[in-house]
């Protein structure tokens, strides 16, 4: 602001109290916000990890249950349990009747439960073991008794005798 006096210009600064003061964020307060954000995204990936797992688990508790009813139809027609089943897609049949139109592979895609194996029929046929490898150690229904194959990462099983 100016003004004239006697041929004088006077130029009239403004006092720090009167600048409007512009505000913002200090650095700190920017580390504890990002801080607090990424903890609290840690947390929740840790448990939506969790919850993958063990949806991932119940499909194949599911998937070997199935497998147990197609082979008790199995046995209700030819009297023993087979000798062995095909890979994971492929339809369980005999003589012409289909007992599961797909075997069911892993849900991670990485193809047959238990690393190939998870169907260990008695050399008799009278009796049989299912397994499916669990990701999740802390399953109920789990157990940490090997069924007789190898290949599972966490060495915890879902396991299924004839009835």
């Amino acid at each position: 602001m100016e003004r004239q006096e006697k041929g004088l210009i006077f130029i009239q600064k403004k006092s720090p109290s009167s600048i409007r003061r512009i505000r913002g964020f200090t650095l700190i307060e920017l580390l504890v916000t990002v801080s607090i954000i990424s903890i609290l995204a840690t947390f929740l990936m840790a448990n939506f990890i969790g919850i993958r797992q063990r949806g991932r688990d119940a499909q194949r508790k599911s998937d070997v249950r199935q497998l147990q009813s197609a082979l008790e139809l199995w046995r209700s027609d030819n009297g023993i349990y087979p000798a062995s089943i095909a890979s994971c897609g492929s339809a369980l049949t005999t003589g012409g009747v289909t007992y599961m139109q797909k075997i069911p592979c892993d849900p991670l895609g990485t193809g047959t439960y238990n690393g190939g194996n998870y169907y260990y029929p008695a050399s008799d046929g009278l009796t049989y073991t299912i397994a499916a490898c669990l990701e999740n150690i802390k399953d109920p229904q789990g157990t940490s008794v090997s069924p007789g194959g190898s290949g599972c990462a966490t060495s915890f099983y879902y396991v299924l005798q004839n009835p």
